[in-house]
């Protein structure tokens, strides 16, 4: 098979970290797998004679050429930043991303790198996924991509996306494991202290940092819901408290919202749960009567898909340090 050529695209501003991140775990695997397996031929490339990432990190950059593998790492997308803008001034980027795949290699976007790729317009068609904060924004701008927000790796057609930062180290193990083997890949996630059985971005979506839906109907239906977590789900009761019938209710709250009221109560009960699982003692019965469920086992479900574990394995994971474990 050969060393398997990476390609790796630096332009202004972007990630310096995303841009090592995955030739270092791979320099990893290397040596994990010994000098008698194929490795990795990795090279930092550019369009530019001279690449400034994030930070001001200056870096030593090669013109593009022959690869396997073209990775695009991210950049700093921050509120108010005029994406358009931002990708016009990368349009010889554009360029090679767009002549790689052309060539038919694969194309590899880290974070919301993924922004550059469909600029190319390699994710017409595709399903894909980005930085879950910015997700719906690259739904926004892009109708015909499938954007799936909880994903951290998704390859349709010889193109990749993976989710938010850390996911490049998923892309990287996945990329290690069907180069050198599964060992090689479990081998390397140990060395380099990196979780390989995380399938979802779920478990880390922060729901304070992202827009909130719906106008001045919809907004008060959810202030009422948010009210009091536990109280059983009513639609009646709650129609009759905004003197509208039911139909009019739910008509109205997902044409703000594009969800219902109940689904709303349920990734509200899950964003609570989440929270006390993370600060307090309370067992699982006690966090799922909290938010209005008598049956564990049926909360359990509801959170296990709301966030991709279940309550006990969430707390294991995300237990806010200095706290000691308690029972379930």
């Amino acid at each position: 098979m050969g060393a398997l050529r990476v390609g790796v695209l630096a332009y202004p501003g972007c990630f310096a970290s995303e841009v090592f991140g995955v030739p270092d775990l791979l320099t990893m695997a290397a040596h994990v797998a010994g000098p008698d397996r194929d490795g990795y031929e990795v090279s930092v490339v550019s369009p530019r004679r001279r690449v400034v990432a994030s930070g001001g990190a200056a870096l030593a950059v090669s013109a593009p050429g022959e690869a396997d593998v073209l990775v695009v790492p991210g950049f700093e997308l921050r509120p108010g930043l005029d994406v358009d803008a931002r990708l016009a001034s990368l349009a010889p980027e554009i360029a090679v991303v767009r002549a790689h795949a052309a060539a038919g290699g694969a194309v590899v976007s880290i974070c919301v790198g993924a922004f550059l790729l469909a600029e190319a317009g390699l994710l017409a068609g595709r399903r894909a996924t980005t930085a879950w904060l910015f997700a719906d924004e690259l739904a926004r701008r892009c109708p015909d991509v499938d954007v799936r927000p909880d994903r951290l790796v998704v390859t349709d057609r010889g193109v990749t996306t993976t989710g938010a930062f850390s996911a490049m180290y998923d892309f990287a193990l996945e990329l290690i494991r069907r180069h050198s083997g599964a060992g090689v890949a479990r081998a390397t996630a140990r060395v380099a202290l990196v979780d390989d059985a995380r399938s979802t971005q779920t478990p880390y979506v922060d729901a304070a940092l992202l827009p909130q839906p719906g106008h001045g109907f919809a907004r008060r239906v959810m202030r009422r819901l948010d009210q009091d977590l536990a109280a059983p789900y009513d639609l009646a009761a709650l129609a009759k408290a905004f003197d509208v019938s039911t139909r009019t209710l739910l008509r109205r709250f997902a044409q703000e919202t594009g969800q219902s009221p109940l689904e709303h109560l349920q990734a509200a009960r899950v964003r609570r749960a989440r929270h006390l699982l993370e600060t307090t003692d309370q067992t699982v019965a006690a966090v799922s009567a909290a938010v209005g469920y008598r049956d564990p086992g049926t909360f359990a479900a509801l959170f296990a898909r709301h966030t991709g574990r279940r309550p006990r394995d969430y707390r294991a994971a995300f237990r806010a340090s200095g706290r000691g474990g308690a029972a379930g």
